[in-house]
């Protein structure tokens, strides 16, 4: 995470107010992909990535809102917000501006100031980090608050309805409920939650193959469209199955030739991966380490094959990853389509291991990855 300090100053100079400012995390998706949207089960961790907000009122009317990262300014009139996005970063601010104002509260003009390091398009939610961070600091100047889950659903509806973005509740829900040295098991159907303990001997390595996806892109609008289709056809007849929650490999096997063959494809990866990512909590809350890393590479297997969500070079991080001392598990992270593959590595290894895998891929692929070490972060709070 940035220096807060000189994010203060940043704001200040470029402002001449004194900002309060909020830090809200990106994420690393350990095990559950493509599930959330179908009310299933997600297990991800916050990261040491993180996006700052700091944010000042003003008095003349105006929202002024500034990234540091693309060294831009965008100015809105506060009494005519915009209705939708425009394809712009500046859509992920405002969407949550547009939101709580669609809420019943009046926007007060205000100065925003943003600053992140999580990779843009990696597959790490830099867009939640933004949203979350925004909607922190924008209720502390309304003088309101909302619980975890629900500022959660604001956040994503803000993607959702303005962004253009058919994201699940994932990222948002993570980046404000996230706990320090854990991963947390979302239940997106009615967001229930249990932490799972992160060991300490345990790094979190992240890979960024630098192929950089947009959730916004049709890639995966296709794919949660096939997946819906194939619910369609198992809820035709069992009428109770609203999701692919619902559904079971067994329905699968039963109507499956109903499906487009791309559709049976979609369902399977998705029916799998929560038997999958429930499993993979049971097995860290038992410090199971070992199924762990076997769920991780059929996960793996599954989104790359059933999915189709990889890419040649997303395949190849994690192929090259699987001979290296104290590897635990890997896998493609994120909405797909490129981005970061996450792997669970022994600490004590973990220097050697990033440092070894960021040459095989350069070698292989012929593109110089960036690999962090991080470790699971809190969520969303006020840097005091």
């Amino acid at each position: 995470m940035h220096d807060p300090s000189v994010f203060r100053s940043m704001h200040r100079e470029r402002f001449e107010a004194e900002p309060a400012i909020f830090v809200a995390p990106g994420r690393v998706n350990l095990i559950g992909e493509h599930t959330d949207y179908a009310e299933g089960f997600v297990m991800p961790a916050a990261i040491n990535f993180a996006t700052l907000a700091g944010i000042s009122p003003r008095n003349d009317g105006r929202i002024v809102v500034y990234s540091e990262n693309y060294g831009e300014q965008r100015v809105f009139s506060a009494v005519e917000l915009p209705g939708k996005g425009i394809g712009h970063w500046s859509d992920y601010p405002m969407g949550v501006a547009a939101v709580l104002a669609g809420e019943g509260h009046t926007i007060p003009p205000f100065s925003l100031t943003l600053w992140g390091d999580v990779p843009l398009g990696s597959g790490l939610s830099s867009s939640a980090a933004i949203e979350v961070a925004t909607a922190f600091a924008l209720l502390s100047l309304i003088g309101t608050a909302y619980p975890g889950p629900v500022l959660a659903r604001l956040c994503q509806r803000a993607e959702n309805e303005f962004v253009g973005a058919s994201c699940g509740i994932m990222d948002q829900f993570i980046s404000v409920n996230g706990r320090e040295n854990h991963a947390l098991l979302l239940d997106c159907r009615d967001l229930s939650f249990k932490l799972a303990p992160i060991p300490a001997d345990v790094a979190l390595v992240i890979a960024n193959t630098m192929v950089k996806h947009s959730v916004a892109g049709g890639d995966y609008k296709t794919r949660r469209g096939e997946s819906e289709a194939a619910c369609a056809v198992i809820a035709s007849h069992r009428p109770g199955v609203r999701f692919l929650r619902d559904a079971t490999l067994e329905d699968l096997e039963q109507w499956g030739h109903e499906m487009d063959s791309k559709s049976l494809l979609r369902a399977r990866h998705i029916i799998s991966e929560n038997l999958r990512t429930v499993a993979a909590a049971e097995a860290l809350c038992k410090g199971d380490l070992e199924k762990l890393g076997r769920l991780m590479a059929e996960a793996h297997w599954s989104y790359s094959r059933d999915f189709e969500a990889s890419c040649v070079e997303a395949d190849a991080m994690v192929e090259l990853a699987q001979d290296l001392p104290g590897l635990i598990g890997a896998r493609l992270t994120g909405g797909g389509f490129g981005g970061c593959t996450v792997n669970l590595v022994e600490q004590e290894s973990a220097g050697q291991f990033a440092e070894a895998l960021g040459k095989r891929y350069a070698e292989r692929v012929g593109i110089e990855p960036q690999i962090h070490i991080c470790q699971a972060a809190s969520g969303a709070h006020r840097v005091e």
